[in-house]
C-alpha cells in the first residue's frame, strides 16, 4: 500500500482537519521494571506450571499502522490503514 508522505486529517488537539505528516510506526522496547515482565520472570525463575503461551495458528496478515504528525501543534497520533493485510505501507515522497 502506498500513502502520500502528507495527508489532510483530523487532529484531536487542534480539533479541526490539519496537514499531518506520514511516519512508520516502530514498536518500541518493552520496559524491563513493568509489572507483566516482573511477573514473567518470577515465573521463569522458580519451578512452575508451563508460563510460555500455547502455540496457535499464525494470523496470515497484520494490521498496518502509522503515525500521523499534525504540523501545526506537532502532536503525533497513529492511524490503521485496512485490515489484516500482508501488504507493508510504502510513504512515497
Amino acid at each position: 500500500m502506498k500513502i502520500s508522505k502528507n495527508i489532510m486529517s483530523y487532529c484531536k488537539n487542534c480539533n479541526k482537519h490539519t496537514n499531518n505528516t506520514v511516519k512508520n510506526y516502530n514498536k518500541k522496547p518493552q520496559r524491563g521494571l513493568s509489572l507483566g515482565t516482573r511477573r514473567h520472570n518470577r515465573a521463569i525463575k522458580g519451578y512452575v506450571g508451563s508460563i510460555e503461551p500455547k502455540i496457535h495458528p499464525k494470523k496470515l496478515g497484520k494490521k498496518q499502522k502509522v503515525m500521523l504528525e499534525c504540523q501545526t501543534c506537532h502532536k503525533a497520533s497513529e492511524r490503521v490503514f485496512g485490515m489484516r493485510t500482508k501488504k507493508k505501507i510504502e510513504v512515497s515522497r
